[in-house]
């Protein structure tokens, strides 16, 4: 395995501040900045991943003030980017600065008087008033510059209702609250700014992105690629086959959608392109692929780790539920893209031009073992921190070993090279943390020692600032999101939406489904999927769980209509992300994405009925046959339903399907989605039945040609 390219330092990634004439409202353009500035920048993402990597490996510090440092570190960096990046002038660029410093101190005034504030909670001195006062509006603020204004007004709605629900008429009233009640909730202790989002951001969320970046730095996403390419491109469709394998892939490292669809995409989309795919089909297509990276185990998205957290579950069991809606949910846009290349005449790339997928993972099999030992210590019990701390520690043994190893010449020595570090490297399990540090310090020595060996600590260094530069969006949605939810446990306004869904369910469990989900698109069109999933699941799954659905299907009902959320017009920002690469208009490609996922909205409907599909309870199948013989049979009538989806969306199967014919595959399909006492019967007689005359009429029309 050749050793991976030096990536760019903190000078060479340097972006120019927008010209006086460009209008920026809010999101960042890549990079750190020009200039003294732009390294400062760099180095304040380096600390603050030092800092998350040092309390993930020793938690020498109390959660409280990992919390408040979390979240100063995210302002200081969010603002010190915003003027590098968008300020106009040297004034500007200087307030925004000074933004980040005051949002810092908010962090430190936490550290330092940590024990204080514990002893005089509900007694805050104004001092304490300001400094939780600036908090907010300063969390407010960077949420607004990074991630645009839906979602510092829907948590401006929010906090208003703490303030003047007292003059609202019933059933929203509460009993009012004063100014310190409510910057005390918001700003200090454990249910408001540093809840359980944030909490999971500085804990979790972090350090899994952070290995992301190291495994992107690597070389990982170039042998997803490859194998992807060497794999499917040579079948109908294969561009297409290739971006949404490539997506898959890079989802169970990532988590991340719309950092998919810009990783993946600038490789995957002009290959589309070139093949014959129209633009907004194929920015669709990268964008719906890359969104299910968020289901895709074993790394998933943020949500997963919120999910956990909040169910008090093991992320095993996250993971285990999601395992087949995310084989069902790949599936559907696999199906759709061979649907549609049948359509449109489109064949797959000549074999001859494509990579040997596996002499890909043969020459660099070295990147899967990291990823390897991170599914194996999850799923032996280890904790998600311990878990993603060593598999970015392994990872970063793995970057600097290369170089010592090409050095090396004999093959013999090389391999005992690599044995004896990686024995050295598992020893972590017997010997601690303590000693998988000194392998790396010891290999930081030895890199820093030969000039071919150093390109490689720039590499680590690198990583670590933009794995905390990537954090930043989710971050600060986990601190806005803490007020929605703060809100929620202050006023107990919570119950009275649940109260009202609850009411609906008793008569019709289907309406209160499609509720649920129309409150995840219309939320999801202006918010992100981790605040969207927070928020709904905070309102509706104790309202689903009443109405008899399982806890776990529940809140994964809700993540997956987040999912969809960020795929839906008018805003879906996946789309809107693969619109300049694609050069298509974002909407466009957002109505594409949705034709593409439409099989897809089934899943979690079924899932609910026949909660098996997530690997859940059990139903009369499992008590007559056995669990396993449910699952099986939830599984493949989940395939068949989706199959006859897509026909009826595309209209395309061995040939154009007819109106009748696509009329037919739908209603086969939302029989066998219904599990009502003979729905599943109806389904498959229709299924038959739709195949049978599809086929017959298809094949006759080839004779007749």
């Amino acid at each position: 395995m050749s050793a991976p390219s030096a990536a760019p330092g903190p000078a060479s990634s340097a972006v120019h501040a927008p010209d006086v004439h460009e209008e920026v409202t809010e999101g960042l353009p890549p990079g750190f900045g020009p200039g003294i500035m732009g390294k400062v920048a760099f180095w304040i993402a380096v600390a603050f991943s030092l800092f998350q990597l040092w309390t993930a490996g020793y938690g020498t510090l109390p959660s409280q003030v990992v919390r408040a440092m979390h979240v100063g570190f995210l302002l200081l960096l969010g603002f010190g980017l915003v003027g590098n990046l968008l300020a106009r002038t040297a004034v500007t660029r200087a307030i925004f600065w000074g933004l980040g410093l005051i949002g810092f101190g908010t962090g430190i005034y936490n550290w330092v008087l940590y024990e204080e504030l514990i002893r005089r909670t509900g007694f805050l001195t104004h001092a304490d008033l300001v400094v939780g006062t600036v908090l907010v509006v300063l969390v407010f603020e960077a949420s607004r510059r990074l991630m645009g204004w839906p979602l510092a007004i829907i948590a401006g709605l929010f906090l208003a209702y703490c303030f003047l629900g007292q003059h609202m008429p019933p059933p929203f009233i509460h009993r009012g609250y004063d100014f310190e009640q409510i910057v005390e909730h918001f700003a200090f202790g454990t249910e408001g700014i540093y809840g359980t989002p944030i909490y999971v951001s500085s804990a979790y969320i972090f350090i899994f992105v952070v290995f992301a970046a190291f495994l992107e730095r690597a070389g990982m996403l170039n042998l997803f690629n490859d194998f992807a390419l060497g794999l499917v491109g040579g079948v109908r469709g294969g561009p297409a086959q290739v971006a949404v394998l490539s997506s898959a892939l890079m989802g169970t490292i990532s988590g991340s959608g719309v950092a998919n669809v810009v990783a993946s995409g600038q490789f995957t989309i002009p290959m589309m392109k070139r093949f014959g795919f129209k633009p907004a089909f194929a920015g669709g297509v990268e964008a719906t692929a890359s969104m299910g990276g968020q289901i895709m185990p074993p790394v998933m998205g943020a949500v997963a780790f919120i999910m956990a957290e909040t169910l008090n579950v093991p992320y095993a069991a996250v993971v285990q539920a999601a395992i087949l809606p995310a084989v069902l949910y790949f599936g559907v846009v696999f199906w759709m893209v061979w649907l549609q290349a049948g359509r449109d005449g489109l064949r797959g790339l000549p074999r001859s031009e494509l990579p040997n997928p596996w002499h890909a993972v043969r020459d660099q099999w070295p990147l899967i073992l990291p990823l390897a030992a991170l599914v194996y210590l999850l799923f032996a019990g280890y904790t998600p921190i311990f878990a993603g701390t060593m598999g970015l520690a392994l990872v970063a043994v793995l970057i600097l070993g290369t170089p010592l190893a090409a050095m090396i010449g004999p093959m013999a020595f090389r391999l005992v090279f690599w044995v004896a570090l990686g024995l050295a490297s598992a020893a972590f399990l017997k010997l601690g943390v303590n000693f998988l540090v000194l392998v790396i310090g010891l290999l930081v020595l030895a890199c820093a020692l030969f000039k071919g060996a150093r390109p490689t600590i720039g590499i680590l260094r690198d990583a670590l600032a933009q794995g905390a530069r990537n954090a930043l969006p989710v971050g600060i949605a986990c601190a806005i999101v803490g007020i929605v939810i703060g809100t929620l446990t202050l006023t107990g306004i919570a119950s009275t939406f649940i109260g009202a869904i609850i009411a609906i369910g008793r008569d019709n469990l289907f309406l209160s489904l499609v509720l649920t989900m129309i409150t995840c698109l219309v939320l999801g069109m202006g918010i992100p999927t981790i605040p969207n999933y927070i928020i709904t699941s905070s309102l509706a799954g104790p309202a689903l769980l009443d109405l008899g659905v399982p806890l776990l299907v529940s809140h994964m009902f809700v993540f997956y209509f987040g999912i969809m959320a960020d795929l839906t017009p008018p805003v879906a920002l996946a789309c809107f992300a693969a619109g300049p690469i694609a050069k298509a208009p974002g909407l466009k490609i957002s109505l594409q994405a949705v034709r593409l996922a439409a099989a897809g909205f089934v899943i979690p409907f079924m899932a609910v009925y026949t909660p098996s599909l997530m690997l859940q309870d059990g139903g009369a199948i499992a008590e007559t046959w056995g669990y396993p013989v449910e699952v099986v049979y939830i599984f493949l009538k989940a395939v068949l339903a989706i199959g006859l989806w897509g026909v009826a969306v595309v209209g395309q199967l061995f040939g154009r399907a007819t109106m009748l014919e696509r009329a037919l595959a739908l209603a086969a399909g939302v029989s066998l989605v219904l599990a009502l006492p003979a729905t599943d019967e109806v389904g498959f007689a229709l299924a038959v039945a739709t195949l049978l005359l599809h086929w017959l009429r298809v094949r006759r029309a080839a004779r007749a040609a």
